[in-house]
């Protein structure tokens, strides 16, 4: 009965890994897409579904089998099969990543086709955390259509409180980092942050309503001046810039998988249940 039970989530999982899989190819394919767009020749031209798989240093196709989720990893032992070059340990981590999200929040929110926009939701902030902590960017491509996404989701199923608190998140969560950008500008003539983060919390608020941006702002503020202080105690601070998407993706994600429970925690239940958080 348990296995029976099991079953269907053991089957998202596994599917869930080959997204994964997929969701490797975007982060690593997309920013070199767009560097060459942006004028740099000197990079290899490709999309996400051209050339076919190939190992980045030696350029050898790979074998049907080098393209399964973790278990190609595992048998490698985290090298190429063919110029024994390192694989990094965060393909099979963003695979793994996949289907524990995928599984976690079916598992909250159950079965049905909202479920399954949650799980899509959570798989395209995942490309983002990973493409933003590498190169610094968050590509319009994606954060853009995550944003109409959110809408139309609660246009759809959600009531009319539900809608109107993810269009206001949409717009604060987009005005809220743009007057802070230029509030830190004016101050000290610097840049603190780029545009895309202004779209990505708009995406968030669309999602998650404008009650939940507070947290996770809260959360992603607290996340990245912890990590901050820990360069700066390693003595490895270069004056790098820090990206803040990855922060906010891990406060949203919180948010959503931790619920309730966890804002209680925070001392935050009484400000959601002000603010008739619906979400």
């Amino acid at each position: 009965m348990l296995i029976s039970s099991l079953a269907p989530l053991m089957g998202l999982f596994l599917f869930g890994l080959i997204i994964g899989s997929f969701l490797n190819v975007v982060i690593y394919r997309l920013p070199l897409q767009m560097r060459r767009a942006w004028g740099e020749t000197d990079l290899p031209e490709m999309n996400i579904a051209w050339p076919a798989s190939h190992c980045p240093s030696c350029q050898t196709p790979l074998r049907w089998w080098h393209n399964l989720p973790l278990i190609s990893w595992l048998t490698l032992k985290g090298h190429c099969g063919f110029c024994a070059a390192d694989i990094p340990l965060r393909y099979p981590l963003i695979e793994l990543s996949a289907g524990l999200l995928a599984v976690l929040l079916v598992a909250q929110l159950g079965w049905g086709w909202t479920s399954f926009a949650w799980v899509a939701w959570s798989w395209v902030l995942l490309t983002l955390l990973m493409i933003d902590w590498q190169e610094y960017l968050l590509p319009d491509v994606l954060t853009l259509p995550l944003l109409w996404a959110g809408l139309i989701l609660h246009w759809l199923t959600g009531s009319n409180l539900e809608f109107d608190q993810a269009f206001l998140g949409a717009i604060l969560g987009y005005l809220s980092l743009w007057s802070l950008y230029w509030l830190f500008k004016l101050l000290t003539g610097r840049e603190g942050m780029g545009f895309g983060d202004f779209k990505l919390l708009a995406a968030l608020g669309a999602w998650l309503g404008a009650p939940a941006l507070l947290p996770i702002i809260m959360l992603s503020a607290l996340s990245g001046l912890l990590l901050a202080l820990l360069i700066k105690l390693k003595k490895q601070w270069q004056n790098q810039p820090l990206a803040f998407g990855p922060h906010l993706i891990l406060a949203a994600l919180a948010v959503k998988l931790g619920g309730w429970p966890l804002m209680e925690a925070l001392q935050l239940g009484d400000w959601l249940r002000l603010t008739g958080w619906a979400f």
